[in-house]
């Protein structure tokens, strides 16, 4: 089986699962947690070598505000569980924003923990605006709420995370979402319909699987 140097994660459905469930939806997000964990394991076991996971966008902020403190709570917690393991780890994201949570700032700066080993990037209010420099331009009427790029950086600020070679999406949608725009240029998609807090070592097995039968020639 052929194994991917690197995988992208989208852990979707938090607030569905809740729902689902009775809960409000806000309380979906601390049973993120867990799976992350196990998911970690499981790729250290296997030998991957990078994981990029999606914590929370800005876009996301412009939830309500127990929602918003909820993924940020748990996104928090997770770094802090990562940190306790053998990883490269380092979070991504705006910290200018008042969004950014300040417990996370000492990871903006990649960290060996424990013996070191894979590279885990954990994205936190992050946006592709952000990553590549775009800067909001004026809007003529009729426009929709996202601005125009009026310039563009000088670089890009996720350099030190490479391209992806498989990107996994739990909760059935059917897009990227603005997941590192640039690194994700390549990346075959596969979805997963049960949502992230139903997370089972079947569904990472399965997206391998798929992915070792693509033919991969990155546009060759």
């Amino acid at each position: 089986m052929r194994i991917p140097k690197h995988i992208g994660i989208i852990p979707d459905g938090n607030r569905r699962w809740a729902q689902n469930r009775g809960m409000e939806k806000a309380d979906g997000y601390s049973h993120g947690i867990s799976p992350g964990m196990t998911l970690y394991y499981m790729c250290r076991e296997l030998g991957i070598e990078e994981m990029s996971f999606y914590g929370f966008t800005v876009d996301n902020t412009k939830r309500p505000t127990t929602q918003r403190q909820a993924f940020t709570k748990a996104c928090v917690a997770a770094v802090g569980e990562l940190s306790k393991e053998d990883a490269s780890l380092l979070v991504l994201g705006n910290t200018q924003s008042d969004m950014f949570p300040p417990e996370l700032l000492p990871y903006t700066t990649r960290q060996d923990f424990g013996a070191g080993g894979m590279k885990i990037n954990f994205l936190v209010n992050y946006s592709w605006e952000w990553d590549l420099g775009f800067k909001p331009g004026p809007r003529t009427s009729g426009e929709p709420a996202i601005s125009r790029p009026a310039s563009i950086g000088p670089g890009l600020k996720t350099a030190d995370v490479s391209r992806i070679d498989l990107i996994i999406r739990w909760g059935g949608r059917r897009r990227l979402s603005g997941f590192l725009p640039v690194q994700s240029v390549y990346s075959d998609i596969y979805v997963v319909d049960d949502y992230w807090p139903d997370f089972r070592r079947q569904h990472v097995e399965d997206a391998i699987k798929w992915y070792s039968a693509q033919d991969v020639t990155l546009g060759g």
